[in-house]
């Protein structure tokens, strides 16, 4: 037994977040879990309070999940987070390396600088230039800079017309604001989830898509089966997590006919993939992570 009291911010109920909360309770005897909708943060001294907890007493949390959805307002609950580090509690991951990943636009502008190979990516507020740029894909993918699971995206093609792609961007514009289109690639009935755990390989699960959709999110349809990747592939989903500092992610990568691209790195990491494609229980795997991360520091 450790003597550490870890929390798990994340959605009370929900599986990945009480299965984390149970393997801490059983290596620390301490149990948490900090829903960030009912946080109070005092500006005037720092602290946070979560009911009777005060969150900068803590040694650590760790980050499962920051609201249900991605959202401005998931970026605020990030900040409100930046003042237990100072305090010496150690954030699973850093909450400053998380919030560049909850805007997509940030997420993957952080990997194009990284020389991570994306699809050809366009942002504008411009309705002309997002059509131009529909026209020069021929197929695109409109994409929310806030949304997890392909929620909001849609598909608009060249061929559909300049009068029908105009009301779908003036109406997308209106809820969203900015255009973020990505050029449509063909993922061959799969995409990859690669998962990292502090900078290390874990595994490596395929997401195979509905023949009705055209995502292959478990939202939508998909399902989670098992993959080996080359070297060469572990390598690249690597270079992409490596751009940022997280204690577990998973990187989606799709293997297309002109080589594999990454679409993205997620804030989070998925263990229900791990789980069913891999026959990994990662949230058992995290939990060993943080404890030696205490354990190293002793």
């Amino acid at each position: 037994m450790i003597n550490k009291r870890i929390a798990v911010i994340g959605i009370p109920g929900k599986w990945s977040t009480e299965v984390l909360a149970d393997h801490l309770e059983q290596r620390t005897g301490y149990r948490c879990i900090i829903d960030m909708a009912d946080v109070v943060l005092e500006l005037e001294t720092g602290q946070l309070r979560y009911q009777d907890t005060l969150l900068n007493a803590l040694d650590g949390v760790i980050i499962k999940k920051i609201s249900e959805t991605y959202s401005p307002a998931a970026d605020d609950r990030l900040r409100m987070l930046s003042s237990l580090e100072a305090d010496g509690v150690r954030c699973f991951s850093p909450p400053n390396q998380v919030i560049r990943l909850i805007n997509r636009l940030e997420g993957t502008a952080a990997l194009a600088s990284c020389d991570v190979p994306l699809p050809a990516t366009r942002v504008t507020e411009s309705t002309d230039a997002a059509l131009d740029t529909i026209q020069a894909f021929g197929k695109a993918i409109l994409k929310p800079l806030y949304s997890t699971k392909a929620r909001g995206m849609l598909v608009l093609k060249a061929a559909d017309g300049v009068k029908a792609n105009t009301q779908k961007l003036d109406k997308f514009k209106a809820k969203h604001g900015l255009f973020y289109l990505q050029q449509f690639v063909n993922l061959g009935g799969q995409d990859l989830g690669m998962v990292f755990l502090g900078g290390e390989y874990l595994c490596t699960y395929a997401r195979a898509g509905d023949a009705n959709a055209w995502n292959t999110t478990i939202h939508s349809g998909g399902k989670y089966i098992p993959f080996d990747p080359s070297p060469e592939l572990i390598e690249l989903g690597r270079k992409a997590q490596s751009c940022f500092d997280l204690s577990f992610t998973t990187v989606d990568i799709a293997l297309t006919d002109e080589g594999p691209v990454v679409f993205e790195v997620s804030a989070f990491g998925g263990f229900s993939g791990a789980k069913k494609g891999c026959g990994i229980d990662a949230a058992e795997k995290l939990c060993d992570y943080v404890l030696s991360q205490f354990e190293a520091r002793a």
